[in-house]
């Protein structure tokens, strides 16, 4: 059901984009720009024929093939990506919009709904979502009660399942938008008057976290653009969900750092057998384009911090910390470290993830940062 749903996804995006730029599409168009046989590319305009998604403009005229029209330029989908990792108890859960707005909006009621979301935030069109297993009831309507919010997520299997109870604007994305997400493998509806209740599910991916520190030289280089780099590069892996890119300002007195002393982390999600493969492609990439031979990387799977590594990442921003103390700690916390002096840093970049951009990025901000 997810592989017809993706390219159902695949051919009615490639089937707008040619009805926007030039008006219609023929046969021809679909089967060069999707690289299929003919014959499938004919068999997917008739199934969206049938479904009321595509239009016949003018039909075939001895040479003329038959031109056809998407039924409307309206985004297919508000909903761009949505995605979730489980950790013990807990999941994540990522949903990408093409507006920050309905990001915003999505990120409100569900904040006022309480439900079983334990920390909800927008990093503009991304919203990030952490929740406990199990299911709580919670109230939806119009204003001034939530219009949609989360009443319980539980895993079943390979799967994670999020119970979404909505009404107005959100009962629209989810009947109409949701199921056309990347990421999302089925969505079952259920209607009471006017409130939608549906049942969204998705893989329950493996979150891992990479720490990179001294790549950079005083000759050149950036550890920020290479960790940057190295997102873009793991992301064009298939079953890999890139999240984000983040900075760290660590102990801003110490003596061998080459400028201010931070150092990047990104985080993805990722198919649960895919993390040797994802590991292994991140220290090649790493190992070919550091300018500096004290490079270091830290690799850890899941994205709750424990206190003790925390209190590393702590240290990290105020005192001077050496590399036998840090591959203790990390051996203690399941990290796994590659390089040199590097992977000092590195470490303190996974053990401060998942803290806000204000604390990531001013060392002496480090009072009450635990995490359960």
């Amino acid at each position: 059901m997810h592989g017809v749903i993706k390219r159902r996804r695949e051919y009615l995006h490639l089937m707008r984009t040619c009805s926007l730029d030039h008006g219609y599409f023929t046969v021809t168009d679909i089967q060069k720009g999707a690289g299929v046989p003919r014959s499938t590319a004919q068999d997917w305009i008739n199934r969206l024929l049938d479904e009321g998604c595509v239009i016949l403009k003018e039909g075939k005229k001895g040479r003329i093939p038959a031109r056809y029209a998407a039924i409307s330029a309206v985004p297919a989908s508000a909903c761009r990506r949505i995605f979730t990792a489980l950790d013990g108890d807990r999941v994540e859960i990522y949903h990408e919009c093409l507006s920050g707005a309905c990001a915003a909006f999505c990120s409100y009621h569900h904040s006022m709904a309480g439900g079983v979301l334990r920390d909800v935030r927008r990093d503009g069109t991304l919203l990030h979502e952490c929740a406990s297993l199990g299911r709580k009831e919670i109230d939806i309507g119009l204003f001034p009660a939530a219009a949609v919010g989360i009443a319980g997520v539980e895993q079943e299997g390979d799967y994670i399942i999020q119970h979404i109870r909505c009404t107005g604007g959100p009962a629209y994305s989810l009947t109409d938008m949701m199921s056309q997400a990347e990421g999302v493998c089925e969505v079952r509806l259920k209607r009471t008057g006017k409130i939608v209740e549906g049942e969204v599910r998705t893989r329950a991916l493996t979150h891992i976290l990479i720490g990179i520190d001294d790549t950079d030289s005083s000759e050149g280089g950036a550890t920020f653009a290479l960790t940057l780099a190295l997102l873009q590069h793991l992301g064009r892996m298939k079953g890999v969900f890139p999240i984000g890119h983040y900075v760290a300002m660590l102990n801003p007195v110490i003596a061998e750092k080459t400028a201010g002393n931070s150092c990047s982390y990104i985080n993805m999600a990722i198919e649960p057998d895919l993390f040797e493969k994802v590991r292994d492609r991140a220290l090649l990439f790493i190992s070919d384009e550091a300018l500096s031979p004290d490079w270091g990387m830290a690799v850890r799977k899941g994205f709750r911090i424990p206190e003790g590594l925390r209190s590393y990442g702590i240290l990290s921003r105020t005192t001077h910390l050496d590399e036998e103390y840090a591959r203790s700690v990390a051996a203690e916390h399941e990290v796994a470290l590659f390089g040199r002096r590097g992977v000092i840093g590195a470490l303190a970049a996974v053990a401060l993830s998942g803290l806000p951009n204000e604390v990531l990025l001013n060392p002496e901000m480090n009072e009450g940062i635990f995490q359960g």
